[in-house]
């Protein structure tokens, strides 16, 4: 995924936040079957080598799992998050498989509440 748009689309989608990264899930509703996948760190993470390092192991990741694992004709975002350079690939990967699962058994719609809701007094 390259376009703005598309990543605005997955924020509104499913997500499972993870120690070292945030998965975000957004169902196109498309007949295109494709799986595909976007990933961002911000200029908080670090500097351009520290956050170009962080992306090759979410590109990693993905390449790795969801294949198998992803949602057919979805979108994915991964957010690098600060801790998630110094930690162990595999503690990634336990964690990358554990947030897919986890999204793929929420529900379609988003359980996040929406911004508009008042608390109740």
């Amino acid at each position: 995924m390259t376009k703005r748009r598309d990543f605005l689309a997955a924020n509104a989608g499913r997500r499972a936040p993870m120690p070292g990264f945030v998965l975000l899930v957004h169902d196109r509703r498309d007949a295109d079957p494709a799986i595909r996948v976007g990933f961002t760190v911000t200029k908080k993470i670090g500097n351009a080598v520290v956050r170009n390092r962080m992306k090759r192991r979410l590109r990693a990741l993905a390449r790795e799992l969801l294949p198998t694992l992803g949602h057919a004709g979805a979108d994915h975002v991964l957010i690098g998050r600060q801790g998630g350079i110094e930690r162990d690939y595999g503690l990634l990967r336990t964690e990358m498989t554990k947030a897919l699962r986890k999204v793929m058994s929420q529900p379609a719609t988003s359980s996040r509440p929406s911004s508009s809701a008042k608390p109740a007094c």
